[in-house]
């Protein structure tokens, strides 16, 4: 069981492979999946989560094996990429990869530091009442706008996928998490309000967040408001018409 472990963490090899082999009896369930669980458990005195990647099927195997990076080894190099870049995310500990005598993987697990969060941007979406929720919101921007300006392209931009700490009053950091899709490269203005689709913004949170971007990037306000209100439309659109079409199968 190859593991590769950040040089912070080297001399607890031994510790963590154990954690990894009582993955299934010991720890404390946080997420299961139909294809990936994760678990917390304590690294010495350090809690940790352990994200466990099940066995993907014969043809994904061959290419996660020979021709594409695994989701634990693309967990670990993003989260690496991302605190080079002064982007928060859990602490990269290491990454497991299980593979049998042909040399194909069985599955995979990633560690990562345990993050006490106060809540994600999900319940900020849903709560118009939500506390301080126009400061988050420019914070988050912010934060969004930090992590394009480092060429990064968070496919899953989504409401649940960013923790977020309460510092003090009217201060928040923001912890990316999953980050095993992910791509790097300068990106347009198109882009960067492409790359907020996701989060279901209302028409509120739209016109606070490209206030905010706009400042941040010196477009004009209304330019990058009508871009993200289109794009975030038409993601709303996709995902209704997709739902109404699954219920109207399920009936038939």
């Amino acid at each position: 069981m190859p593991i590769i472990i950040h040089s912070k963490y080297k001399n607890k090899e031994e510790a963590i492979l154990q954690l990894v082999a009582d993955f299934f009896t010991k720890g404390n369930m946080i997420v299961k999946g139909s294809r990936n669980t994760i678990k917390s458990n304590f690294l010495g005195d350090e809690k940790v989560n352990i994200k466990f990647f099940q066995k993907p099927g014969l043809f994904k195997s061959i290419i996660y094996s020979f021709f594409r990076t695994t989701k634990a080894k693309r967990s670990f190099d993003y989260a690496n990429y991302l605190i080079n870049n002064h982007i928060l995310t859990p602490f990269p500990i290491a990454y497991i990869e299980n593979r049998n005598s042909l040399g194909l993987l069985k599955d995979s697990y990633y560690v990562s530091q345990q993050i006490d969060y106060d809540f994600t941007i999900r319940e900020l979406i849903h709560d118009p009442l939500f506390p301080e929720r126009n400061v988050i919101l420019e914070q988050f921007a912010e934060f969004t706008f930090k992590m394009h300006e480092a060429k990064v392209n968070f496919l899953d931009h989504s409401p649940g996928n960013t923790l977020v700490v309460k510092k003090s009053s009217g201060q928040y950091e923001f912890y990316l998490i999953d980050l095993n899709r992910m791509n790097f490269k300068n990106l347009s203005i198109e882009e960067r309000m492409d790359n907020f689709k996701k989060m279901w913004l209302s028409k509120t949170m739209v016109k606070a967040i490209a206030k905010t971007y706009a400042k941040l990037s010196s477009e004009p306000e209304d330019k990058l408001h009508a871009i993200l209100l289109e794009k975030t439309t038409q993601f709303k659109r996709k995902i209704t018409k997709k739902k109404y079409l699954k219920r109207k199968i399920g009936r038939k």
